[in-house]
């Protein structure tokens, strides 16, 4: 009898060890999973923001503030179907821009790792009034990296949207 009542208080306080270990896991785990979603959202805005003022280089033909955006190793697709463009060939082809205005929307990150994001997004762009085509949609998905402290463009890749 003695000894079945041994194993009863041990089941009971191993029930109860068990019943207190997943609370504590779940605290730490809301902890991470706060503060990942902060960095996140900070990542984020960071990005946002970094794609904004590329959008206006791009607007404003401003050559250096477009270049210290982009990767030395950058590689850019776009949908006029010319293949792909390394940094120096997206520079050069600046002066031709006609962006009138644009407008961004649904922006999502995806983080690749401490210093990577997937970074999407959709852009209208207007043209000048004297312009053939005035309007054109894209979808654009971009890799950013982190390199010597600084996020850079590494990847651009656009498809027109109907």
């Amino acid at each position: 009898m003695r000894y079945y009542f041994v194993l009863f208080c041990l089941a009971v306080v191993t029930a109860v060890a068990l019943a207190q270990q997943p609370a504590v896991t779940s605290k730490a785990g809301e902890t991470r999973q706060s503060s990942n979603a902060s960095a996140d959202t900070a990542l984020k805005d960071l990005l946002e923001a970094k794609i904004k003022a590329e959008w206006e280089a791009l607007k404003n033909k401003d050559r250096k503030a477009y270049a210290e955006l982009l990767a030395d190793d950058y590689q850019g697709v776009e949908v006029d179907g010319r293949g792909e463009r390394n940094k120096i060939q997206s520079l050069n082809e600046l002066a031709a821009e006609n962006i009138y205005n644009y407008t961004l929307s649904g922006f999502g990150v995806t983080p690749l790792g401490a210093d990577a994001a997937m970074v999407i997004y959709e852009v209208t762009m207007q043209f000048p009034p004297t312009a053939q085509v005035r309007y054109s949609r894209v979808y654009i998905t971009e890799i950013w990296v982190k390199r010597a402290g600084q996020w850079k463009e590494l990847h651009y890749q656009e498809t027109h949207v109907k």
